[in-house]
């Protein structure tokens, strides 16, 4: 009779321990709601079956993309999409992928932890990628129709330059790299951004909705194609652009600049460390990178051919980032991905 009872009791003292346990710890219990999703298996995926008409908000959106086929997103990836989803809050952020399809469940793909990661924050939406939804009532759809991707040596890339412009055009908002890590909100709407005082990247860049230098810039993609040059689509784009309509301004110090109607923004903003320093990311931690100019910051992702990785303990100016601007990302995807390499 005695173990009749005390089984219950016993029971329901180890449930009420756990529930306390997860509700006293904010990450953990972000990891509870994760594996919720995962139970409730298909609602990640196919509750996204809509038109980006059906959920974008002019201006409103935070947009980024993976042009190539794969699923399993990096831990960079995660933490630029966790990180503006973190730093805009009032915003949408919405990650398209041309690996996804909308039949496709969670349940298929269980295995790629940054999906249902991520598709558990609120605020973040992972679409599948259909170039030609993207491109369609813009300049760019005869070219789409036209170019044999399978004969182009840089599509990922020339793809994803299209894609940025075609989607800040039509809805306006902010586009940015999955290899940027957001820090602050941007205050200025219709902007680009410098990555040197010569040079703009358009790894981050945002407008209003229908803006007409993103229409022009469009054009101005089809009428001087060059697939085969990097870039000819992408930074070289924007830099013509801007040098034919203003000039390319002059910054000084910390300070912005205009073009038009446009702001031209600091090398600081985003490139506080540029490209031919990129290595400095996973290098110990220094207090002085405070990093106090920036916006946002672009670890350069395509300059990491032996794939440096963000590990757990090493005290390097990326891990210190994760942890304070993606810290689901850090728990429950660096932290396990270390131990396998410590």
């Amino acid at each position: 009779m005695k173990s009749m009872i005390l089984c219950p009791l016993l029971f329901f003292f180890i449930f009420a321990c756990s529930a306390v346990y997860w509700m006293k710890t904010d990450s953990l219990w972000t990891l509870h709601r994760f594996l919720n999703r995962q139970f409730t298996a298909e609602d990640i995926i196919k509750s996204r079956q809509f038109t980006a008409e059906d959920i974008i908000k002019s201006n409103m959106g935070i947009f980024m993309v993976e042009t190539t086929e794969k699923l399993e997103l990096s831990p960079l990836a995660a933490c630029a999409i966790e990180s503006a989803a973190q730093t805009y809050p009032d915003r949408s952020v919405y990650f398209f992928m041309k690996g996804l399809t909308k039949d496709m469940t969670i349940t298929k793909s269980s295995f790629y932890k940054a999906i249902p990661l991520l598709s558990s924050i609120e605020n973040v939406y992972i679409l599948p990628l259909y170039f030609e939804d993207i491109f369609k009532d813009t300049p760019l759809d005869p070219w789409y129709q036209k170019v044999n991707p399978a004969k182009e040596k840089y599509w990922a890339h020339v793809s994803s330059d299209a894609f940025r412009l075609a989607m800040v055009w039509k809805y306006g908002g902010i586009y940015m790299d999955s290899d940027m890590i957001s820090l602050r909100p941007i205050p200025k709407v219709d902007f680009l951004a410098l990555e040197d005082p010569n040079f703009c990247n358009n790894a981050a860049f945002g407008f209003q909705r229908h803006y007409q230098f993103l229409w022009d810039c469009m054009e101005d993609f089809v009428k001087n194609y060059r697939g085969e040059i990097w870039g000819q689509q992408g930074p070289k784009l924007l830099t013509r652009m801007v040098e034919r309509q203003c000039g390319m301004p002059v910054v000084k110090g910390t300070e912005d600049a205009t073009c038009g109607n446009f702001s031209i923004l600091n090398p600081q903003r985003f490139y506080p460390i540029p490209c031919s320093a990129w290595e400095k990311y996973f290098q110990v931690w220094n207090p002085s990178d405070t990093f106090n100019s920036s916006y946002a910051l672009h670890l350069w992702n395509y300059m990491n051919h032996n794939n440096k990785m963000v590990i757990a303990g090493s005290g390097s100016v990326a891990e210190n980032l994760f942890k304070k601007h993606c810290p689901v990302t850090y728990d429950f995807i660096v932290k396990p991905t270390s131990r396998k390499y410590t």
